[in-house]
């Protein structure tokens, strides 16, 4: 394999999507694929057809809402975390980590935090607060990692297509946009601004005032690579095609190609 293609994707319900789901992974035809708000719990999970796709995979379920797993196209992803420390009490579905392909990958779904200020928007940044907690320990590892998911934070007004209606919304909020500034800081590569510069390009596009069809979107969706990925980084987009099918997520599938490390050479005896 020259080449990984690793790709995120809020499905927005993986049951009343799975046709769309498969026709994606049939024609685009990541290597991973991480995907968020399964809505369905873990025994509902579509573990069968995805493999008559082609696909091993892990996931963490819930009922009606979240859920995330991790799809590996030709192998099966190697479950290294469930759940993000640091509160033993939290019982929504949103973090997932394995072993694919030589790579940890995180596959995450921050919450929303709206209405904001409140229960939700505390619960967000607490939740954001352990993500960077945990990355920081993936980073210092040493291992080549790939956080991707959802992150539900618009970085800068150049994510999104205008931020005036948007600035009471938990995803525009200083705290979110300082914690991802934060995140970044420890020294990931915002691998779709890294490739795209000032360009404008979103992943979502929500339901309402025709939004989709004038492109009226925000960047949201993000993959982040470790100090070793970074250099490997190839290409980077956006499958937007995924948006404009019929009954669709409201999310588009981002992803990245990351060469393969080169091969050391044997020392001749």
């Amino acid at each position: 394999m020259p080449a990984i293609k690793i790709a995120t994707f809020n499905i927005n319900g993986i049951r009343s999507r799975i046709g769309a789901l498969r026709h994606w992974l049939e024609r685009e035809a990541p290597d991973v694929a991480c995907l968020q708000e399964l809505k369905t719990a873990d025994e509902s999970f579509p573990a069968r057809e995805l493999r008559e796709a082609g696909y091993g995979a892990v996931w963490h379920g819930q009922k009606s809402w979240n859920g995330v797993a991790i799809l590996a196209r030709g192998a099966e992803p190697v479950e290294v975390r469930r759940g993000l420390p640091g509160d033993p009490d939290d019982s929504h579905s949103r973090y997932l980590e394995a072993a694919v392909h030589g790579i940890l990958v995180g596959c995450l779904y921050l919450p929303n935090g709206n209405p904001q200020p409140g229960p939700r928007f505390d619960y967000k940044l607490a939740w954001f607060a352990r993500l960077i907690d945990h990355a920081q320990t993936l980073f210092d590892s040493g291992h080549p990692v790939v956080l991707a998911g959802d992150y539900n934070v618009v970085p800068t007004d150049v994510d999104i297509y205008n931020p005036r209606s948007w600035r009471k919304d938990a995803l525009l909020q200083p705290e979110s946009r300082e914690a991802y500034a934060r995140l970044l800081a420890q020294g990931w590569t915002d691998a779709l601004r890294t490739h795209y510069g000032e360009e404008r390009i979103y992943t979502f596009w929500d339901y309402f005032r025709q939004h989709w069809q004038t492109n009226s979107g925000l960047r949201i969706d993000h993959l982040l690579l470790s100090a070793d990925l970074a250099p490997r980084l190839r290409d980077a987009g956006v499958d937007t095609w995924v948006r404009g099918e019929d009954h669709p997520s409201d999310h588009a599938p981002a992803w990245v190609v990351l060469n393969r490390p080169a091969a050391r050479r044997k020392r001749p005896a």
